[in-house]
């Protein structure tokens, strides 16, 4: 990915609305970056194959197949990231859609250069560069619980070897609390650590990362012993952290 990041990260916009494509292309390459758009899933597939996207701008409601159903598919193949365009009132399908591995959101109608500031977020966790809180830790490795954390390669690895597959915003959640255990974490601490961008104090798709995130590492989510919801306060990693 370095040497197109380089020319410019690579954007795919997928939007049965033209309006929007022709808006968004234009912003995006203003501020240095290359876009490419798509009117579909179909028509959006052949271009993901070539492996040259650095990150999708997803509209949710398409006709066709929907912008859901083609993130879920995504996930199971590819950890391109995903920023998820919703109509205002799909609270539900933004909470959805984070729960099946999408990074980030923004509610229609937006402010193109909110959209920007997020593209540049998630790159940022997603290619660890020098501003993301991975490149922090060179070198560095995080035991807890039955897992290792190696943030310089954005991996999860259980203690025996196997991958743990996380989007780039589960892994910046979770290097959060695995940074400040056993401290409690407010919601909106842990967006502004892990989203880098600025969210609403009443965003609370942070319950569904940490719910996704539960999913592929506690022994049993609805009892969870490594992640545990403090009520009123947060979330905090209540294990023993080792720096190694």
């Amino acid at each position: 990915m370095t040497g197109r990041m380089e020319q410019g990260p690579s954007i795919l916009i997928v939007d049965d609305d033209g309006d929007i494509r022709t808006l968004v292309q234009g912003v995006l390459q203003r501020s240095g970056m290359r876009a490419q758009t798509a009117a579909s899933v179909a028509a959006a597939e052949p271009i993901l194959a070539e492996g040259r996207t650095d990150l999708m701008v997803l509209d949710l409601m398409m006709p066709g197949e929907d912008g859901l159903s083609f993130c879920r598919r995504l996930r199971s193949a590819s950890a391109v990231p995903v920023i998820m365009l919703t109509a205002i009132a799909e609270d539900v399908d933004r909470i959805v859609g984070l729960e099946i591995g999408a990074d980030d959101y923004l509610a229609k109608p937006f402010n193109p250069r909110e959209l920007v500031a997020r593209i540049k977020a998630v790159l940022r966790r997603h290619d660890g560069t020098a501003s993301a809180p991975a490149a922090r830790h060179l070198g560095v490795a995080f035991r807890f619980g039955p897992y290792r954390l190696l943030p310089d390669r954005m991996a999860l690895q259980s203690l025996d070897g196997k991958e743990v597959v996380l989007t780039s915003g589960e892994f910046s959640l979770l290097l959060a609390l695995v940074e400040r255990a056993p401290r409690v974490l407010s919601r909106e601490t842990l967006l502004d650590l892990s989203r880098g961008v600025a969210t609403s104090p009443f965003d609370r798709s942070i319950d569904s990362q940490i719910s996704r995130i539960r999913r592929k590492i506690e022994r049993d989510p609805r009892e969870p012993g490594l992640i545990k919801t403090i009520r009123n306060l947060g979330y905090a990693l209540t294990v023993p952290v080792v720096r190694e």
